[in-house]
């Protein structure tokens, strides 16, 4: 579903500001493959999403997402087959205009658009559906305007309607990161259902140790631009934090371990 060959991304070359974000990084994901990142600050885990998503265009090497190569495709054209959650929860949605209507562009996206009635009464039981399961009582205020609700409740909108249309590569930065824990717990449940149900492929960054061992069928670690582990199968199952810690301390040549790091323990 993903193949990434020798990716390299170097922002602000030639000047004291010059940084080595990316460094020749190959990456292939399988149709279902759900990957958990997780690395030190500046390790190159949203660098890298970012060069999937079109945001920023790599240097050299090359991205195809299944079969078809989108290296030189601009971010809105990439959209049509990309789903994506950020850290922020004010992004994603659009805090003017009512849940329901932001779900119904979601549910339009790749679509051809017509002067058709806005939103049927089928997608609201829709909408209704796939907000109960979140339990966030969203399912009773689709007439509201997001820019009311909670963090925690924009996420899981914006979750929701990065997965409506099915895309062919779920790409998810630290999405709970800014949410209590409670609501993170929510979130990430919710997540794991989705993309179980729908086999998504995803990639799912994260800071926290233990959500990045429980999540996913395989877990992968970035440090200084590179992948430095590539963990799967029984490994990834028998997998333990004081372990990734170890391995951290040990790929990074870093006698401590970064301090956001640290917190997930």
């Amino acid at each position: 579903m993903l193949e990434i060959r020798n990716l390299s991304k170097t922002f602000h070359p030639g000047t004291v500001n010059e940084r080595l974000a990316i460094d020749n990084v190959s990456l292939t994901l399988n149709d279902g493959d759900f990957v958990t990142v997780i690395g030190g600050n500046g390790a190159g885990k949203s660098t890298l999403l970012n060069l999937i998503a079109g945001v920023f265009f790599p240097d050299s090497g090359s991205i195809v997402i299944n079969g078809r190569d989108v290296t030189a495709l601009p971010e809105y054209k990439r959209a049509p087959f990309l789903g994506r959650v950020f850290q922020d929860p004010m992004m994603g949605t659009s805090p003017t205009m009512l849940i329901e209507e932001n779900l119904a562009i979601a549910n339009r996206r790749g679509l051809r658009r017509t002067l058709k009635w806005g939103i049927t009464e089928k997608e609201r039981e829709d909408f209704k559906k796939a907000l109960k399961g979140f339990d966030l009582g969203l399912e009773d205020r689709l007439t509201s305007k997001v820019g009311l609700l909670s963090g925690g409740q924009r996420q899981a909108l914006t979750l929701l309607m990065a997965v409506m249309r099915r895309p062919e590569l779920l790409l998810l930065d630290e999405h709970t990161a800014a949410l209590d824990p409670k609501t993170a717990q929510k979130v990430l449940g919710m997540t794991e259902k989705i993309v179980g149900n729908d086999t998504l492929t995803t990639i799912m960054i994260t800071h926290n140790m233990k959500d990045a061992i429980e999540h996913g069928n395989r877990l992968i670690m970035m440090d200084a631009g590179r992948i430095v582990a590539d963990i799967s199968g029984e490994q990834k199952r028998n997998l333990t934090v004081p372990y990734l810690m170890e391995l951290f301390s040990s790929v990074s040549g870093n006698a401590e371990a970064n301090d956001s790091l640290l917190l997930s323990k």
